[in-house]
């Protein structure tokens, strides 16, 4: 006989639906049951060919306005800002 005999897991069931009680032990099997259906479902999908689950794509209206090269609206932005010490706040219970 092992550590758990087929009495413990009957004493561990029985506890266990003492405190959950049977309707939350009920909704909690079906909620894993339907989160194992949609992953299933998920799984089933990536493995379609990518052509049939994805329509051709639609072509992008042109920009009205392209700034031309060397412009400020082409120009990386960068911040300048420096970086200071803050000290912390002292205590009233520490003084």
């Amino acid at each position: 006989m092992g550590i758990f005999d087929w009495k413990h897991w009957i004493v561990i069931l029985i506890v266990v639906v003492l405190v959950f009680g049977t309707k939350k032990l009920k909704g909690l099997g079906t909620d894993v049951g339907e989160s194992i259906k949609g992953f299933r479902k998920a799984m089933n999908d990536d493995e379609k060919p990518a052509d049939q689950a994805s329509p051709q794509p639609q072509p992008q209206p042109q920009q009205p306005y392209t700034a031309p090269q060397g412009s400020p609206l082409n120009q990386p932005h960068t911040i300048d800002a420096h970086a200071h010490k803050v000290e912390e706040p002292t205590r009233k219970d520490q003084v």
